[in-house]
């Protein structure tokens, strides 16, 4: 822990590939630009059209098989999202789903992992796809601490994400054991107002949209819930963790897991957080010059 390293999780698997596709080459050529501290542990997400899929949609146009490529070819390890919480039996014959795990878990040159919340969904996946690691989804909106350790305690889980409204539990955070913090994986970015009593509601939208069920559309009913995502808005809440957060409280307790928001907001604003979270203030005018002048990427 002398030299500790900040483990980021980021957005967008297959939304954002033409980003990565130009992020990670500056990522691995100019590492002068970036945070000594820091490295890219997993990209997570999932197709749009995916039943066990939840938390958030994401759309892109390209295959699974050039993600994993490009996942394998700088050695990231993939995250399929599938963190629908409303699985039932008849779901986890899913064709498209189960040639998904299958690929990623004979494709993948580092091991790829799957993000769920269904218990009988991660029953199935263990069973069938023993490769894989799992990890336990803030879709469960887990707020209670003791509920959360209890979370950690499972030994089917690499990593477990909490609510945000935990990132600032310091004197129980400090309490667990090494193995136990190793295990957390932090949201830092959270726009959610932090007294929302609908956040579960609002996850649970997504996977019956998912299933194709019927259902009423959700509205949020935060204070100025119909904003929309602003990293600025987030940086403001209280449970925000920001980059001397991480430097001076979580990294020196022992804590090394970052998970990043960020799918569905657009390419654009995820290079914002790429930038905040990673790269020197001072390089982050090159990083945006060789990601905007490359004529392939839609930034808006």
């Amino acid at each position: 822990m002398n030299n500790p390293t900040a483990y980021f999780h980021l957005p967008g698997l297959f939304e954002f590939y033409e980003l990565y596709r130009i992020f990670l080459p500056i990522f691995r050529n100019h590492r002068e630009f970036f945070y000594e501290w820091c490295d890219i542990a997993s990209v997570y997400g999932s197709p749009s059209d995916c039943l066990w899929s939840g938390g958030r949609f994401e759309n892109s146009g390209y295959s699974a098989e050039e993600v994993l490529e490009l996942m394998n070819e700088y050695g990231i390890s993939a995250r399929l999202t599938f963190s629908n919480s409303l699985i039932r039996e008849e779901h986890l014959s899913d064709r498209k789903c189960n040639d998904l795990c299958r690929l990623f878990e004979e494709k993948s040159s580092t091991a790829s992992g799957i993000i769920v919340h269904s218990d009988l969904l991660l029953s199935y996946l263990k069973k069938h796809y023993p490769k894989l690691y799992y990890v336990s989804s803030t879709t469960k909106v887990i707020t209670d601490f003791k509920q959360f350790s209890e979370e950690l305690q499972r030994e089917e889980f690499r990593y477990a994400v909490p609510d945000f409204r935990l990132n600032k539990q310091y004197e129980q955070l400090f309490a667990l054991s090494e193995t136990e913090r190793n295990k957390v994986e932090f949201l830092c970015n959270e726009c959610c107002y932090v007294g929302c009593r609908d956040r579960k509601k609002c996850y649970e939208n997504v996977s019956r949209r998912m299933l194709g069920e019927e259902m009423h559309e959700h509205k949020c009913s935060a204070p100025d819930g119909t904003g929309g995502y602003l990293f600025s808005k987030a940086m403001k809440n209280p449970m925000f963790i920001s980059t001397d957060d991480i430097k001076n409280i979580y990294l020196p307790n022992g804590f090394s897991n970052f998970k990043i928001e960020g799918r569905g907001l657009g390419s654009a604003l995820v290079l914002e957080l790429l930038l905040y979270y990673m790269v020197k203030p001072e390089f982050q005018i090159n990083v945006r010059e060789m990601t905007y002048l490359d004529s392939m990427l839609d930034l808006f």
